[in-house]
């Protein structure tokens, strides 16, 4: 007797939203507004710091660094083992990592201290965004599928903007300590509520044939309608899927070229977030303005960046990667613009919620599009490794501006090669929107056939 065979991508490309797809997307943002929040924590307070410990400005680059390294390898070190073991275990114990090493942060003495914490609390910020970037992509039907993909993890953006509305108002009336308290605890409470309400990745479920009647049941939440026969066999159709993982799987076909690409693109959009984050405010309080002014620019940029991860969801969805190189090319202006001498605070301030807007919007459509191109028994790592080199140019943006900082190199020269880097990756953008465009084509075919 033949087996009933239940195509799971295509049940998941025929729902409309429902009640799991917002239980996912609602849980995942705020966790990943736990995730932004502690991300860029640090730059919030490090002015305090360095006026309690007395260290040099040199030292800023380390400092921010620290944990952008972390963060870089956290989706490298769990990427693969949330292709074995599943997707909600991992976005969990991370959530909990980062939670209690940014808690401990509270008792930081020293400046070496304190890198130890934001290193070791970035392996978990870090491979939660890449992971639950995958949780999302797998849940969504495919004509939303970018909008969803935003919609979950854009709480990234959003949460360093309200972290840094936060230090204005109360670190000019309390200790760089509270900003601690807030990033350890929140996060921490989340991944208890998580277990209980996180659903496992349909799809993942799809490839371990041991765990079917644990599919079967989310099958039934996620479209009661459907009929599932207790023999019942499951695929995914729109996909081609291998029984085990193999990291040269990231580079076949046309992944050749798109996966070297989609590693550079994540990398310029990186190292631009975290630069302008975090150079701005020191930027600012070197013209004169206090540290809770100098926060406003923080809170602009990933305001706006919030805003312009929103406003590029249809655009992916409806033409692929092709909004990414005007974004590109806007940014590199502004971001050239921020550094000109002589502009007032309020225009540094609005220059830098413009860049935001085209920087994190950058960042939010390379999240959206890498994580389609995959298939699902290689989609955690391939996401994750595109954030690994992402994490990477966050990590060489701060330490290449401190190191230059040290030879006197001045701040607003920083931001000129910024805004030329930026140009760069107008050139990398042009290139994939082509690439992209097959891919997703081919995939869709695959599936209609």
């Amino acid at each position: 007797m033949t087996r009933t065979v239940i195509d799971v991508a295509k049940v998941i490309d025929e729902q409309r939203m429902g009640s799991l797809h917002w239980k996912v997307v609602i849980l995942s943002f705020v966790i990943m507004l736990t995730d932004g929040y502690d991300t860029v924590c640090v730059a919030y307070v490090a002015p305090l710091l360095r006026q309690e410990w007395n260290f040099s400005p040199a030292a800023f680059g380390p400092l921010f660094a620290s944990g952008l390294l972390g963060a870089a390898l956290g989706p490298v070190l769990v990427g693969h083992l949330a292709d074995r073991v599943g997707r909600k275990p991992i976005i969990l114990t991370g959530t909990l990592w980062f939670g209690v090493l940014t808690l401990a942060a509270v008792f930081a003495q020293s400046l070496n201290q304190l890198m130890i914490l934001r290193f070791l609390a970035g392996l978990g910020i870090g491979g939660v965004l890449a992971i639950g970037t995958a949780l999302v992509a797998e849940f969504a039907p495919r004509r939303i599928r970018a909008t969803m993909i935003v919609m979950g993890v854009v709480g990234v953006a959003l949460g360093g903007g309200l972290g840094g509305l936060m230090a204005a108002l109360v670190l000019g009336h309390t200790s760089w300590h509270i900003v601690f308290w807030i990033g350890g605890l929140i996060p921490i409470a989340l991944a208890v509520i998580g277990y209980f309400v996180f659903p496992e990745s349909a799809k993942f479920l799809t490839l371990k044939p041991e765990r079917w009647d644990e599919l079967t049941k989310l099958l039934k939440i996620l479209s009661p309608s459907l009929h599932v026969p207790a023999d019942a066999k499951f695929v995914l159709g729109d996909e081609a899927n291998a029984p085990k993982f193999s990291f040269k799987a990231l580079f076949l076909g046309r992944l050749a070229a798109i996966t070297p690409l989609l590693w550079v693109s994540n990398f310029l959009a990186l190292l631009q977030l975290y630069f302008v984050n975090q150079w701005t405010p020191l930027l600012l309080t070197g013209q004169g303005t206090s540290v809770p002014r100098a926060a406003l620019a923080t809170a602009a940029f990933q305001i706006c960046g919030f805003l312009g991860a929103l406003a590029i969801t249809r655009p992916v969805d409806r033409w692929g990667f092709a909004p990414v190189p005007a974004l590109f090319a806007v940014g590199a202006l502004v971001v050239g613009l921020i550094g000109m001498p002589g502009g007032s605070e309020m225009w540094v301030i609005a220059l830098s919620g413009l860049s935001g807007f085209c920087v994190i919007g950058i960042q939010f459509a390379n999240i959206a599009s890498q994580s389609q191109v995959y298939p699902t028994y290689i989609r955690s790592w391939g996401v994750g490794v595109c954030y690994t080199f992402g994490r990477c140019g966050s990590v060489v943006g701060p330490l290449f501006a401190g190191v230059l900082v040290g030879f006197n190199v001045s701040i607003n020269t920083l931001f000129y090669i910024s805004g030329t880097l930026m140009g760069f990756g107008f050139v990398v953008a042009l290139v994939l929107v082509p690439l992209y465009r097959k891919q997703l084509s081919e995939m869709q075919t695959a599936q209609a056939i």
